[in-house]
């Protein structure tokens, strides 16, 4: 069986989750053989360990800020821009 493709579901989501919870975030590219083989087939993550890594960095992590900038973050980062340039 192969590696998954395309949108996450929630069920997958949940998946990482807890599985990061529960061991941590190391090597991502292990994770799939840390989790051995059989888990990840009946647990129906089919995912390789870039997808796992990215979709926990993008959008999972618990210390992601999602939402709009504060004025004084869009303060900071004019002020940054006027000293910076577009470098």
């Amino acid at each position: 069986m192969g590696m998954r493709k395309g949108p996450w579901s929630a069920e997958e989501d949940h998946i990482l989750i807890s599985y990061v919870q529960t061991y941590g975030h190391g090597n991502w590219r292990a994770l799939p053989k840390q989790a051995g083989e059989y888990k990840f087939t009946f647990l129906g993550l089919l995912r390789c360990g870039k997808s796992c890594r990215l979709r926990w960095i993008n959008y999972l992590r618990p210390d992601i800020k999602r939402g709009k900038f504060s004025k004084e973050e869009e303060d900071s980062i004019l002020k940054l821009h006027e000293i910076l340039g577009n470098k």
